[in-house]
């Protein structure tokens, strides 16, 4: 059994202005098909609904039930209606975020409390993984929008620059290399390192550094986070590599000393990758607009 929505609207107007004819003049319709439509919801709910009287028009028990379901019905359609309006915007959704560790220590949490500020009904799943794994996962529809450094996109996926960092050798208090006056990363290769989890854009970077200069990366122990490098290197165990910003917030904690890299490596470009940039759901345009400085002008 289908009931049309326009008939129970009329139904419900009938019971409250009592006539056909003043239910037709509120809704705009010929009193004739309001008629119609009665006399067809009857039939098709084989009772009936409606009863004339000297005060007019008056609903029987069905009719009463049926109006009361009727108004929760078509409150919850209206409701569907408004709510997808609101997706369609961009007002309201879902976006599936993956990014590296370097972008969600550094810069994702400011960015996203001011999307959250403007469109507190989009909803955000952050997850923390590495660049190849991020580059992967747009490329297969399993994230909308990515953000990784350090690694060539290698993949269909289309690139928008983000954000830039530093990256800064973290070493024990009193290490001799702190005390070095003309230091370079040549000199820190003699020396053990703390190196993150494999398959992590910074080991990528070092170990290709150390490529470069014709020398092995000698790492001792890996760890999933900066703060246990920071631990790590802090007990004596080895250097370390890590955003200077960061380096600079774990020196505050950790008895530890930082080091500038000078050398263009050291230097990198975190960007955002997507899988279309114009397939995208308006909610993801949205953030992406925003993390790229493009929404903010609207936002404002």
């Amino acid at each position: 059994m289908h009931l049309d929505p326009t008939s129970l609207r009329l139904f419900i107007s009938v019971i409250e202005e009592k006539t056909i004819a003043a239910a037709a003049e509120r809704e705009h319709i010929a009193a004739a098909a309001v008629s119609k439509r009665m006399s067809e919801l009857e039939d098709q709910l084989r009772t009936q609904l409606l009863v004339r009287t000297n005060k007019g028009i008056q609903p029987t028990n069905a009719g009463m039930a049926l109006a009361a379901m009727a108004r929760r019905a078509l409150r919850e359609l209206d409701d569907i209606a408004v709510s997808m309006r609101e997706y369609a915007s961009g007002a309201r959704g879902f976006i599936r975020v993956f990014a590296n560790i370097s972008a969600l220590t550094q810069f994702l949490p400011g960015d996203i409390r001011a999307f959250a500020a403007a469109y507190p009904n989009i909803q955000l799943q952050l997850e923390e993984k590495i660049s190849p794994v991020i580059l992967k996962a747009v490329h297969e529809n399993a994230a909308d929008v990515g953000i990784f450094s350090g690694m060539p996109p290698g993949r269909e996926v289309e690139v928008l620059p983000y954000r830039r960092d530093t990256l800064a050798l973290i070493a024990p208090a009193h290490h001799p290399l702190l005390a070095k006056q003309d230091f370079s990363f040549a000199d820190a290769l003699a020396y053990d390192f703390v190196g993150l989890h494999t398959g992590s854009a910074i080991n990528h970077i070092v170990a290709n550094a150390a490529d470069r200069l014709e020398q092995s990366l000698r790492v001792k122990v890996q760890v999933t986070g900066f703060d246990t490098l920071c631990f790590m290197v802090n007990a004596g165990l080895g250097l370390g590599v890590l955003p200077v910003d960061i380096a600079t917030l774990y020196a505050r904690i950790f008895d530890i000393g930082i080091l500038r890299i000078d050398a263009p490596w050291a230097h990198r470009e975190l960007q955002i990758c997507v899988r279309s940039f114009q397939a995208l759901p308006t909610a993801a345009k949205l953030f992406v607009n925003h993390l790229t400085g493009k929404g903010q002008a609207a936002e404002e």
